[in-house]
């Protein structure tokens, strides 16, 4: 998510910090800092107001003269970001007895009608009970595509025969339907268009007369860059919104809308959309937005995800086996089936203070992908027997070929995997004791040990281009054991 804002503006900020930090490198660097956003597809008089109250706060003997400047203009930087995309309000407001409608709408392709979904499922779990309203008879398969996402999030949806209708009349009975259902929040999945037009507009301004919804949200596609804000301006301006919800942030963003649509419009973004599945949406955090742009991680949500994700229990089990120094090889796999409950491991590092470096570096590499190594890893442990799992010293050289075997890996890897174990449970029983946070980063650290094979992968790669460099693999190998061993060493001090 904004991974080319995050490494362009981090880089442009990184110049400002190579040598003596004057009020002339200052402003050079705020114009490479606007060149950033502006590529990123940020409105030029938002980019232009930023760097201007940037370059005004750091501007001074305050910050020249300050004992670390870095942190005091990263501050800045830290702090104008947040001014730029909040503040945010994300309560719904629902009065007792009463029916809150919130009426949806957007342009066609946003994932308007899956955000109704989303949004249904996040409210039942908060404790409301919504209903939803197919209004959209504009595209057939919409109807069907609500009805089926209802099914799957557990929430009633009111639709009728578009032939024999009207978007108003829909929304109407149903208002009337959840009123006799004993529902407390309706949610309406208007009609989108291509693009905006006075059709659309009006039937959307007729409904909001005719319901006078409690509040009215935009469904924005992030990808769209400028053009959503564009949208959101001409939506606002006819219906007077509440809030954006902004889709696709974890596709190929450049994140030019997430940065701008709250100052041009001056209609906050609510939430965002990270994935078609329904439980993908989250409150929208400028702050947290303002750290992951900077890349500096995101503990917040990610404490937030684990703590909703995680099973407690399992974890609690497994420190204890880690203290007791019976952590074996079925415990590692449940530790890896816990982790995939949080997403991708590129993902979590991008989530982790200064790991963001890390998962950057990942794609720089021709097919390193940690998360299939992963699957590697639990291929070759569930072809294992409990015994071999759990005493790992058994494992001889026709076990190893078995297990390569039913794998589909190779007895080198198998092997490989069964010596950074050895060393991965030691340090795994040292991070008993370590907060979640300092845990996930541990982990990060221990990437290049959960990536057996990892020389021979590269070395099955170079073989289709031409002969293997093993300095490379030398050199990757050393660079492996430097990682654990600084690993251990921060462990320590922890």
């Amino acid at each position: 998510m904004l991974e080319g804002l995050t490494k362009s503006l981090t880089e442009s900020l990184g110049s400002l910090f190579r040598g003596k930090l004057t009020e002339s490198n200052i402003r050079e660097g705020m114009q490479k800092v606007r060149q950033s956003l502006l590529e990123a597809d940020v409105n030029y008089d938002v980019a232009r107001d930023f760097c201007a109250k940037v370059t005004e706060e750091a501007v001074g003997e305050r910050v020249i003269k300050s004992l670390n400047p870095t942190e005091q203009i990263i501050s800045i930087v830290f702090q104008e970001l947040i001014n730029l995309m909040g503040p945010v309000d994300h309560s719904i407001e629902m009065r007792r007895g009463e029916l809150t409608v919130l009426m949806m709408c957007g342009l066609q392709g946003s994932g308007k009608t899956t955000t109704c979904g989303k949004l249904a499922r996040m409210l039942k779990e908060q404790g409301a009970k919504p209903m939803l309203v197919a209004a959209d008879l504009q595209r057939p398969a919409a109807i069907e595509q609500l009805r089926v996402i209802g099914e799957q999030v557990g929430v009633p949806v009111y639709s009728e025969d578009p032939a024999n209708s009207s978007p108003v009349k829909v929304c109407q009975n149903g208002r009337k339907a959840a009123e006799k259902q004993g529902c407390n929040i309706l949610i309406l999945d208007t009609a989108g268009r291509l693009h905006v037009d006075d059709a659309l507009m009006k039937e959307l301004i007729e409904i909001d007369n005719k319901l006078m919804p409690h509040q009215a949200f935009l469904v924005c596609d992030a990808m769209t860059g400028q053009d959503a804000v564009k949208s959101a301006k001409a939506f606002n301006d006819a219906l007077e919104l509440d809030g954006v919800i902004l889709t696709k942030l974890d596709g190929d963003t450049r994140g030019g809308a997430a940065l701008s649509v709250k100052a041009v419009t001056g209609v906050p973004i609510k939430f965002i959309g990270l994935g078609e599945q329904l439980d993908k949406i989250q409150p929208f955090h400028p702050d947290r937005m303002a750290q992951r742009i900077l890349g500096q991680g995101d503990v917040a949500t990610l404490l937030e995800m684990a703590q909703d994700k995680l099973d407690a229990q399992e974890i609690e089990r497994q420190q204890e086996r880690m203290l007791q120094g019976k952590f074996s090889l079925d415990d590692f796999l449940a530790s890896m089936q816990q982790m995939k409950k949080l997403g991708s491991m590129k993902s979590l590092l991008k989530m982790i203070p200064g790991m963001g470096q890390v998962a950057a570096a990942l794609d720089q590499f021709d097919g390193m992908d940690p998360d299939k190594d992963l699957k590697r890893v639990e291929a070759m442990i569930r072809s294992m027997t409990l015994d071999e799992r759990r005493n790992p010293d058994k494992i001889d050289r026709s076990r190893r070929n078995r297990i390569a075997s039913g794998s589909g890996t190779d007895p080198v890897e198998v092997n490989e995997l069964l010596k950074q174990f050895k060393t991965m449970a030691g340090m795994m029983k040292q991070m008993a004791g370590l907060s979640m946070v300092d845990k996930m980063r541990a982990m990060g650290d221990l990437q290049s040990m959960m990536r057996p094979g990892a020389a021979m992968g590269m070395e099955k790669q170079r073989s289709v281009r031409g002969p293997v460099k093993r300095d490379e693999i030398r050199d990757q190998k050393k660079k492996e054991r430097k990682q654990a061993k600084d690993a251990r060493k921060r462990n320590k001090k922890r």
